[in-house]
């Protein structure tokens, strides 16, 4: 084993270490057909079932966040490239303040 593949191994141990660090536990209901999907899933990806459905969750919540609409209003915030960018009324603005609410709990 030369000092790249330990240097690797040594960067996966920590990036493992930083993730479990930073996870909570959430009890959550669920219909009982999506507990037969992540059995499966997690028998075929020979993963823990709670880590198939914490990599699902996450993987949604960001796929949901960059679909969120930007929706324009009348305000100029800043100039861009010479292009004028309005103030978001969209959900998204609520949404990162309420994050940051809830951060702070």
């Amino acid at each position: 084993m030369g000092n790249q593949s330990l240097s690797k191994l040594l960067q996966s141990w920590e990036d493992h270490a930083a993730k479990v660090s930073q996870q909570t536990e959430l009890n959550v209901s669920i219909n009982q057909s999506d507990t037969v999907r992540i059995a499966a899933l997690a028998e075929v990806y020979k993963l823990p079932e709670n880590e198939i459905i914490a990599t699902l969750i996450h993987e949604a919540l960001n796929e949901l966040e960059a679909k969120m609409p930007y929706i324009p209003g009348k305000k100029v915030i800043r100039i861009e490239d010479g292009d004028e960018i309005f103030q978001d009324t969209g959900p998204m603005p609520g949404y990162l303040a309420a994050q940051k609410r809830h951060m702070k709990k």
